[in-house]
């Protein structure tokens, strides 16, 4: 399969039907659109991720993952025989999501694709370093909770996805004010 292309630069809207424009609050005529490099930042230092894929009998599967942005595209892991591996050969097409867990601050962001293995070594070993560039030492340490991950790739024992975003969203909360961003690829 080949790899999905890095996203390119999206088209950005605000949808007023989920955003405190609706609904005014203090602060709520002022509400705007998340801009992209906004979003982009956040999804590269995003520690945890949530991966949702289908089942091939159509029930849904949600998992945390750690992931990596490299290029545009978004990279996640798992083991071959693992549940999230299963349903995307069944189907490639998943959701990764991260954020807070606050009712009135925070940014949640929603990122749509599909998942492509990666087996070129070249992108594999650029795939590496921006896990070892992010997790630092969870990865590079002995100690690490994800020591030996690196290798883990390199000799296969663990898929490696690429997921370029084909949509996205944020959902925005600042101080009781709402915004509803989408990012179309």
């Amino acid at each position: 399969m080949p790899l999905p292309e890095p996203a390119r630069y999206p088209t950005t809207e605000l949808d007023t039907r989920y955003s405190s424009a609706l609904n005014p609050r203090p602060g709520a005529a002022d509400v705007t659109a998340t801009e992209w490099a906004e979003a982009r930042r956040r999804l590269e230092a995003a520690e945890i991720f949530w991966v949702s894929t289908v089942r091939p009998d159509g029930r849904p599967h949600v998992t945390p993952v750690i992931a990596a942005w490299h290029d545009g595209v978004l990279y996640f892991s798992t083991g071959r025989g693992e549940q999230k591996a299963r349903n995307l050969a069944h189907d490639a097409h998943c959701v990764l999501t991260t954020g807070a867990n606050s009712l009135t601050e925070g940014l949640d962001l929603v990122v749509e694709g599909e998942a492509r293995p990666v087996t070129d070594p070249a992108l594999l070993e650029e795939v590496i370093a921006a896990y070892e560039a992010k997790y630092g030492p969870h990865i590079t340490s002995p100690e690490g909770t994800f020591h030996g991950l690196g290798e883990t790739f390199r000799k296969g024992d663990a898929v490696v996805f690429a997921v370029a975003p084909a949509t996205a969203y944020g959902f925005g909360r600042d101080d009781g004010v709402y915004s509803h961003t989408r990012w179309v690829f």
